[in-house]
């Protein structure tokens, strides 16, 4: 049997059809690798939730990344629905004013605080109150080693972490023993040793009323440690990141790295992963406790798809399943509780030697306090990173390179 449809029911039907098929809702969602790994994984669990919502992923290198969401939110163009921060710019995107507050209705955030690990909202609350991300993950800082090197040097774990002097010692023997580098830089050992410790409420670089405060004995000491890893040839003087020191790790010429948890993810995915089986984690020396790293995600204030951004961002980040899946994907360690508590953290990590090294992250996020973020981190981590050099590669007195770098960032908060 034929039918025949009429010019104007053609019409209708093509208008239909045409309707449907823009139906569907895109958000635009910025991030940086391997952020963009993670959303891909998650999407069919999305969908299942939301069919008529489709996920955009524009992603770029981190610093490229954040370069372009600081101009997109100063001139209102390009702007995503959803962005990814890493938490060392989030005291920069705070203080702009260019996110969206998450504490008011309709998004009330404070009411999944309890359900995160407790330092983490304090690094994306401003100090009246405004929430401008939803914790994703945690960066708990952590020592890998490669086993293999210390067994050669008859060094041990408890040699590296005992202390700081016992680590500095222990490089001294593998270097002899091995002729490999205890740290790629003398940068890594300031890095953690300025944010291990601190108290609740404290600061990296900044006191509470804003004051620097990089000539404080956190930073002399720290300093002290890398001049004194420096003199005794324990660094490789490699800049992290590089491709130099991707190989470093490849071929064993360095020995540890002070970094966060996620370092083992990448290790094992794409810096060195034919070195499976011969790194291990271990506490920081002295007992420290420090936080390396961590992602929020952030909805621009005059994005115009605010409602189901929030819906994304509350399934990217509230959701035990998709925490974990995320961490099991891309070794995201989990900012939500409940994840944290899944029976997967006491599974073995076969790259780590069958180690169950995320109970020892997990013990040590739970030790981090909640600290400050200030707009000006990173023009004080830039002058502190410089004053370094020039102890290091100088013999520039410490305290005057502090000096220095104290009042070149006091100038740089007053203009």
């Amino acid at each position: 049997m034929n039918f025949r449809i009429s010019g104007a029911a053609a019409a209708v039907l093509l208008s239909l059809a045409a309707a449907g098929a823009q139906a569907n809702t895109t958000l635009t969602v910025a991030v940086f690798p391997k952020l963009d790994q993670e959303i891909k994984d998650a999407l069919p669990a999305w969908k299942k939730l939301h069919p008529d919502v489709d996920i955009k992923v524009s992603s770029l290198a981190i610093a490229d990344h954040h370069n372009a969401m600081t101009t997109a939110l100063a001139t209102s163009s390009d702007l995503p629905d959803v962005m990814a921060v890493e938490v060392g710019f989030i005291g920069r995107f705070a203080s702009g004013g260019g996110l969206e507050d998450l504490s008011k209705a309709p998004y009330n955030a404070g009411q999944y605080k309890s359900q995160f690990i407790r330092y983490t909202f304090a690094q994306a609350t401003t100090q009246d109150g405004v929430i401008v991300g939803m914790p994703a993950d945690i960066g708990p800082g952590t020592l890998f080693y490669r086993k293999d090197i210390l067994d050669k040097a008859g060094v041990t774990e408890a040699d590296l972490n005992k202390s700081w002097d016992s680590y500095l010692a222990a490089g001294q023997k593998i270097k002899k023993a091995t002729g490999a580098y205890l740290m790629a830089s003398s940068r890594d050992i300031e890095d953690i040793y300025i944010r291990a410790d601190l108290k609740e409420g404290d600061g990296v670089y900044f006191d509470k009323a804003g004051n620097p405060v990089v000539t404080s004995a956190r930073f002399v000491n720290a300093f002290k440690l890398a001049k004194k890893a420096r003199d005794l040839g324990l660094d490789a003087k490699i800049t992290p990141w590089s491709n130099e020191w991707a190989e470093s790790f490849k071929r064993g010429t360095v020995s540890t790295q002070m970094m966060g948890a996620w370092l083992g993810g990448h290790l094992s995915s794409w810096i060195a992963p034919d070195t499976k089986g011969l790194w291990r984690a271990a506490n920081l020396p002295n007992n420290a406790y420090a936080s390396f790293g961590g992602t929020f995600y952030a909805i621009p204030a005059k994005a115009t798809q605010k409602p189901m951004s929030w819906e994304f961002i509350k399934f990217l980040t509230t959701r035990q399943d998709t925490q974990l899946a995320s961490f099991r994907s891309i070794d995201a360690f989990p900012a939500l509780v409940a994840a944290q508590n899944d029976s997967f953290f006491a599974e073995p990590v076969s790259f780590l030697g069958d180690e169950k090294a995320r109970l020892i992250w997990r013990d040590a996020a739970a030790h981090i306090p909640s600290i400050q973020r200030s707009k000006y981190d990173q023009v004080a981590e830039e002058a502190v990173h410089s004053a370094l050099d020039k102890v290091v590669d100088d013999n520039v007195d410490i305290q005057t390179a502090l000096q220095e770098a104290q009042d070149q960032i006091a100038h740089r908060v007053r203009r």
